[in-house]
């Protein structure tokens, strides 16, 4: 069966996953979905992660963090969508949470958390949310 939005499917994955409290889960990879968990992990919000070659589109296996019996992300919410894409200037994005948390922005430079892409001027597609 075809995934009519694979972003979604692999934030509602982490969203179950953290909540039956799994080491890892299993994901269809992409690259895009490979640069969201680099940015996932180079924020502190997941462990690790790892791309496994089958033969086929391949898996992706996020390895999930918790701090004292809790997942490390509190919320995970998908902003652009298939329908309804979402785009925002450089001055136009805003911090998420007051600062606490991040935004995962597309652009043409590649997917980049919020302070960066803000940092650099650079807008883009606002991929997710978490916090």
């Amino acid at each position: 069966m075809a995934i009519s939005d694979p972003i979604s499917d692999m934030l509602t994955r982490i969203r179950n996953g953290g909540m039956a409290k799994f080491n890892s889960i299993d994901i269809p990879g992409s690259k895009l979905k490979v640069e969201l968990a680099k940015v996932l992990k180079n924020e502190g919000y997941i462990r690790n992660y790892k791309f496994i070659k089958d033969g086929k589109q391949g898996i992706l296996r996020i390895y999930l963090k918790y701090i004292d019996g809790q997942t490390a992300i509190c919320k995970l919410e998908r902003v652009s969508r298939p329908s309804r894409r979402v785009y925002k200037k450089h001055d136009q994005i805003k911090p998420v949470y007051n600062g606490t948390g991040i935004a995962v922005i597309s652009t043409s430079k590649g997917i980049m958390t919020d302070k960066y892409a803000r940092k650099e001027s650079i807008g883009g597609e606002v991929i997710c949310k978490v916090w």
